[in-house]
């Protein structure tokens, strides 16, 4: 892919529309600073004095984030509570120019929350403390799950591609059910204009008739039952030959710095990674390349050149610090100037 056809794909994805469905969690930093320590009179312990408050959509809002990045128009669907922590979440997302509007409030969930002490020190980096969850532990009730039904048959007749996000490692308990992966599976085989597209960090072979993005890890498990965090190359293949088989549809496997891996009825790719000094970020590829890959497939990208658009997004990703930065198509193109012009 020249650079031509790279503009002319980011160009493209800014005319889609997307619907991003699934967990939604609301990703709380506390940056305390360890000098301004204080102690409870009532119990002697330290009163940790928090100095900054940091808040960011994670989970499918991190996809969200980094769809919008694109220029995708966004649609979100999930299951949020009545709660502080769900007005946040909704702020933070129509910030970042996201329709948070289909998004259901049910009085008797959590909104799943992730909050994260940072012990602020002499480095540029913060100490990491233990983090914090909240979330539902318990299976929604049958009328929303309902309403989720009903919101994702309308709204999956308006838009180009469907982006499910399943986090929750509860079975049941989140947004992703059973119940919805039929759903899912039947609007795939219904409407063949839309891109259906799925990751999962517990359950990702259990998808049927949609494009699943798994990680390796993620992959292998489903198959194997080995949950390596690093497994072989050769295992990775095998693994996500079985999914292609069980979902009928392609698979595409990130695979953080080694690139990712493209299954289908035509075989397999190993799409080598872009090559970038370091020190490099991790956190948040996975997401940013399940975004790039989906808006170069709105945009009418190959499947080859949306995984090449996902790693250019990827490197673009790994050379930012901030977790909450998504790549920008500035960004990716700066990258395929830097590291691929003379490819």
């Amino acid at each position: 892919m020249n650079e031509s056809r790279l503009q002319d794909i980011l160009l493209r994805s800014t005319r889609a529309r997307a619907l991003v469905i699934g967990d939604f969690v609301l990703s709380r930093r506390l940056l305390i600073d360890p000098a301004r320590v204080e102690y409870s009179e009532e119990t002697g312990l330290h009163a940790h004095q928090v100095v900054a408050v940091d808040m960011m959509p994670g989970a499918a809002g991190k996809v969200a984030a980094a769809l919008r990045a694109f220029g995708v128009a966004v649609a979100t669907l999930g299951v949020i509570g009545d709660d502080g922590e769900g007005y946040e979440l909704r702020r933070n997302l129509r910030k970042r120019g996201i329709d948070e509007r289909p998004m259901i409030i049910a009085a008797d969930r959590y909104t799943p929350t992730s909050i994260q002490p940072l012990i602020v020190g002499k480095t540029s980096v913060p100490y990491e403390q233990e983090r914090l969850d909240i979330r539902s532990r318990t299976p929604m009730a049958f009328s929303t799950a309902t309403a989720l039904v009903e919101r994702l048959r309308a709204l999956a007749t308006q838009v180009h591609a469907v982006i499910i996000v399943d986090y929750v490692p509860e079975e049941e308990c989140g947004v992703v059910t059973s119940r919805l992966r039929v759903e899912i599976a039947n609007l795939s085989l219904r409407h063949q204009d839309v891109w259906f597209l799925a990751t999962s960090r517990h359950r990702i072979g259990l998808f049927k008739h949609v494009i699943i993005v798994p990680c390796a890890r993620e992959c292998v498990r489903a198959v194997y039952a080995d949950d390596s965090s690093n497994p072989p190359l050769a295992l990775v293949g095998q693994a996500a030959e079985q999914l292609r088989r069980r979902t009928g549809k392609p698979v595409i496997v990130t695979l953080g710095a080694r690139g990712m891996l493209v299954v289908h009825d035509r075989g397999m790719t190993h799409a080598l990674p872009i090559q970038i000094p370091g020190p490099i970020n991790l956190t948040g590829t996975s997401e940013t390349a399940v975004a790039a890959v989906t808006a170069a497939l709105c945009a009418g990208a190959t499947l080859d050149e949306a995984v090449e658009l996902g790693n250019l997004a990827t490197a673009a990703a790994m050379r930012q610090t901030e977790t909450s930065s998504v790549a920008s198509p500035e960004q990716i193109i700066a990258v395929w100037r830097t590291y691929c012009r003379d490819e």
